[in-house]
This record gives C-alpha cells, sequence and structure tokens, in this order.
C-alpha cells in the first residue's frame, strides 16, 4: 500500500512537471496569446437558414454550402454590469406585424428603439417590431450602442464559426432510428418484435431504470451547435453568408453565428 501511494505520488508529480514544461515552452513562460483572444468576445449575428447549394474548389472538388441570411440584425438592448451583473448585448432580426406582438414585447422595442437626429422615436421605423430576439454574452470592450445593425460583412471569408439552431423534430421514434440499435432477429421466431429495442436490464437491483437510458422517445427539436464551420464567401449586398457544411434546422429557422471558441484561424 505505501508503495503505490509512493509511486502515485511519483506520476502525478512527473505529469504536473510535464505539463508545467509544455506550457512554458508553448507560452515562453508569459501569458498565451490565445487565451487572451479568448478573453475578448464579441457579439455574434441572427440569422435564417435560407437553404443549401454547391460549389466547385480549384481541384473539381464538390462543396456543399448553407446559406444564411442575416435579416435586419441589429442591437435593441445593452446589459453592463453595473445594472445586470454580466455584459451582453440582446440582438433583434426580422420582422413582424404589430397585430402578432403582445403588448410586453412592443413596449420592449419601442423602449429600445433607435432615436432619430431630432431625438424623437421613430414609429414607421423598418424593423422595429422585430421576429426574434436573442443575447449574446460579449466582453466589456465589445459592447455596442443601441441600434447598431449588424450585416453580413461581421464575417469574413476563411473565418471559423460556431452555428447553433434547432434541429428538424423527427417525432416519436423507434430505437432503431432513434439510437442505430440492431433490433431483433428478422426470422427465427420473433413474432411482433422485429423493431423493439429488447429487455431493458431492469431486475430487483436496482428495482427500476436508471434515467437517459436510450429507449423510444420524441427525436429532435433540441438546440445544437456545429462548430469550427469555415465561411466560404460573405455578400454584403444580399447581407448573405455562406458556410461550407451542413447545420442544425429546416429551411426558415433562426441559427446564431458566432466566432469559434476552438479555432481562431
Amino acid at each position: 500500500g505505501a508503495m503505490l501511494r509512493r509511486s502515485l505520488r511519483w506520476s502525478g508529480a512527473r505529469l504536473g512537471a510535464v505539463s508545467r514544461c509544455r506550457r512554458e515552452i508553448q507560452s515562453n513562460g508569459q501569458p498565451s496569446v490565445r487565451r487572451a483572444e479568448v478573453s475578448h468576445r464579441r457579439t455574434g449575428v441572427l440569422a435564417v437558414k435560407a437553404g443549401m447549394m454547391s460549389t466547385w474548389d480549384a481541384f473539381g472538388n464538390r462543396v456543399a454550402l448553407t446559406v444564411l441570411h442575416v435579416d435586419g440584425c441589429r442591437v435593441v438592448q445593452v446589459k453592463e454590469a453595473e445594472k445586470e451583473g454580466y455584459t451582453a448585448l440582446q440582438l433583434g432580426a426580422g420582422t413582424r406585424k404589430a397585430k402578432h406582438v403582445n403588448k410586453p414585447r412592443a413596449g420592449h422595442l419601442a423602449r429600445w428603439r433607435a432615436a432619430d437626429e431630432e431625438g424623437e422615436f421613430r414609429v414607421e421605423e423598418p424593423y422595429a417590431l422585430l421576429r426574434r430576439l436573442e443575447e449574446f454574452r460579449v466582453s466589456p470592450e465589445a459592447l455596442l450602442p443601441v441600434g447598431t445593425a449588424l450585416k453580413a460583412a461581421h464575417f469574413v471569408p476563411g473565418q471559423y464559426v460556431d452555428v447553433q439552431g434547432v434541429t428538424r423534430g423527427k417525432g416519436f421514434q423507434g430505437p432503431m432510428k432513434r439510437w442505430g440499435f440492431a433490433g431483433a432477429p428478422a426470422s427465427h421466431g420473433t413474432s411482433l418484435a422485429h423493431r423493439n429495442h429488447g429487455s431493458l436490464g431492469g431486475t430487483q437491483d436496482p428495482g427500476r431504470i436508471f434515467k437517459g437510458k436510450k429507449m423510444a422517445g420524441r427525436m429532435g427539436g433540441k438546440r445544437r451547435t456545429v462548430q469550427s464551420l469555415v465561411v466560404h464567401r460573405v455578400d454584403t449586398r444580399r447581407d448573405l453568408v455562406y458556410i461550407r457544411g451542413a447545420v442544425p434546422g429546416a429551411k426558415g429557422n433562426w441559427v446564431r453565428i458566432t466566432d469559434a471558441v476552438r479555432k481562431y484561424h
């Protein structure tokens, strides 16, 4: 027992020394540049998934692209550490008819609506009744004034981004479609149980089924994030962002585009 404890202490100290050495080699004893970049966090944008298309590179390889439309995204509210306890920006995008907006939301949008040169609020301002509101955490130096418009030019080609959206809802599905189960044998005595998941493994102990067990249930319709996607092209005239690869959700769904947290170049 004593020898085992000594060996564990020695191995732990050795691993700690190796990790310290790696940190010193990577950052030369100074705070790493990557850590400094992470501390600066700018806002993302709200966009609508317009669909997918294809393009070809210089070598003739087909590249799948997702087209995202930045539909009138602007800053609606600024949240500061002195008042709310954290720094963030509430963004709004899209448009909605007045009859489809309840009074609390209309009052919130009217309160934070950008004023004109005379200091009076423009009631007939385009995108005044925004369809979608989302909040983005930012660092204090990345706060923007109310009314600031965010366009597709917020991103540049070649940049890595994270795209978050709600996946397509599949409804109530069985274990084979939902989890990839093999199912029961197709013949040899199987009766009315070809696509069942079989025994759940609950015996007298523990006498129940653990939460999270892979079973049949509702599939899809969950918020998911695809990380480190590449911005292929930006159309500043039509406010379109072309992303390489697929993003969650169907056409017409709202997505959040932010700078990638794992890749920076």
